[in-house]
């Protein structure tokens, strides 16, 4: 099983998010869900993948924060956290999201 950050290429959080990503997993003792990054250039390819902004976070090809987001356009996403609005979820909304789907 993957993880897969879907990100366009000017996102400055993809990295983070993958960063996050990882360690979520091992907080939840899943060190066999591998992380990998795809870049998504096109509105095609964003529709194709169920991309809702960059970075979307998507496991078995199902984005984690699912929403009504769904989006064709190459842009950033925002998500709702603790701390307010921001371009990439917590660890620990990572976690919490993958142990719900897990």
């Amino acid at each position: 099983m993957t993880l897969e950050v879907l990100h366009i290429e000017d996102c400055p959080n993809w990295q983070e998010a993958g960063v996050r990503a990882s360690n979520a997993l091992l907080a939840l003792g899943r060190p066999d869900v591998g992380v990998e990054y795809r870049l998504v250039s096109t509105p095609d390819d964003a529709e194709l993948t169920g991309f809702a902004g960059s970075p979307t976070l998507t496991l078995a090809g199902k984005d984690i924060f699912a929403s009504d987001g769904r989006t064709a356009d190459l842009a950033c996403r925002i998500y709702f956290t603790p701390h307010g609005l921001a371009g990439l979820p917590t660890e620990e909304q990572i976690a919490e999201a993958l142990r719900a789907r897990l």
